[in-house]
């Protein structure tokens, strides 16, 4: 374990000479969101790991806007998220002794919502469901209406529940990590973009406004500014897509109570809606393309996710408590990317986790540590079919 630090002349983003300490660490990595901070988590456990941070704190962009739901049939069951999925859902249902003084996981269900003229649509996507899990029914509107009464008849011709699937509690699952990388002696250093990175000698040094950073390893999380950081070092780009998400909260009427309700999908994706904290949390399921950004949510989709939560149920709109924006960023099969640049030493991609990237964290952070270190696919994750293949950065070239 590398444990030293020297003093050496630097840039800042000014462009003038200034003295820094050299700090020389086994692992960088360069972005504090849930990707970073699972593969800290997993790496601090072989040498000595550093966080750098741009924002002046950590999980502000993609992490914290997320609407959190585990469901082990994303993507309708894609098997390669799946993979990743299933392996993380025992972390999160059972984490480590001290990792959280609250449950990561709590039930919610959820109930997949089509028109009547959908109705083939509806039970071509039952079948397929079924292929993954056998927890999946269909109801009829007694059905339906007995779960969530509020439910416009729009949506209560036929519908799918799905029980076991959980709200994610996003806050204590990312501190879980970050408060393991620091009790291993590891460091999350936030303002602390980089701004230059340079490769000598077998060893990449990245400069930033908190001081300057040496490592043969960097792991590029930047979400979606992975692109920008591989390109300050040199590295050809994998063409990441940053997308904006929408998410709306309202209130329900004072005497509705919505806390069991489960979480409510458009077979389409359309639109979504789930309580939260007494409020109901809905989204128009936007995917707006955007340049790397604090991203702000549009009026005319704060307006849509409004008008089909109102077509959806009985509930009427007066007022918007709170909307935001986050971005899911996505490569062009929508699958992550996790592995060694082919064209350069040290330099690891951990970049498109799209929509799923919390529900596989877990896993994703493990096949890091492992990956970095020259090791396969930990075997629990391999035996669901994942192969270093399906991630590689090299696929996209």
């Amino acid at each position: 374990m590398i444990d030293h630090r020297v003093s050496l002349n630097g840039l800042n983003s000014f462009g003038k000479i200034i003295m820094t300490d050299l700090e020389n660490v086994d692992f960088l990595i360069i972005g504090g969101g849930i990707a970073g901070a699972s593969a800290g988590y997993e790496l601090s456990k072989f040498g000595s790991c550093i966080i750098l941070e741009k924002e002046n704190e950590t999980g502000y962009h993609t992490t914290g806007r997320s609407a959190a739901i585990y469901t082990t049939t994303y993507m309708a069951g894609d098997p390669v998220i799946r993979s990743l999925v299933l392996p993380s859902g025992k972390f999160l249902h059972h984490p480590p002794k001290g990792f959280s003084d609250y449950p990561l996981l709590t039930p919610r269900g959820m109930l997949y919502l089509a028109e009547k003229k959908k109705t083939d649509q509806l039970l071509a996507l039952y079948e397929k469901l079924r292929q993954s899990t056998q927890d999946v029914k269909i109801l009829n509107k007694d059905e339906i209406k007995k779960i969530i009464p509020i439910l416009s008849d729009k949506y209560t011709h036929k519908a799918i529940f799905e029980e076991t699937v959980f709200d994610m509690d996003v806050h204590a699952i990312h501190e879980g990590f970050l408060k393991g990388i620091r009790q291993k002696g590891g460091k999350i250093i936030t303002g602390a973009g980089a701004e230059k990175i340079t490769f000598k000698d077998g060893f990449w040094t990245v400069w930033t406004a908190k001081g300057s950073f040496k490592s043969k390893i960097i792991i590029n999380a930047a979400g979606a500014w992975a692109d920008k950081v591989a390109l300050l070092a040199g590295i050809s780009p994998i063409h990441i897509q940053p997308c904006r998400r929408t998410l709306v909260l309202v209130s329900p009427p004072k005497d509705l109570e919505i806390n069991n309700y489960p979480f409510c999908y458009e077979i389409d994706e359309e639109f979504y809606f789930k309580p939260d904290a007494g409020k109901i949390l809905v989204s128009p399921a936007d995917i707006a393309p955007s340049e790397p950004c604090d991203a702000q949510p549009e009026e005319i989709d704060i307006a849509y996710g409004a008008h089909y939560l109102e077509e959806a149920t009985d509930i009427k709109i007066t007022k918007i408590d709170h909307s935001w924006a986050g971005l899911r960023n996505h490569v062009k099969d929508h699958y992550p990317v996790a592995g060694f640049a082919p064209e350069a030493s040290g330099f690891f991609w951990l970049a498109g986790q799209d929509g799923f990237g919390i529900k596989t964290a877990p896993a994703l952070g493990r096949i890091t540590a492992a990956l970095v270190r020259g090791k396969d696919i930990p075997k629990d994750i391999k035996s669901h079919g994942l192969t270093k293949e399906m991630i590689c950065p090299k696929r996209l070239k």
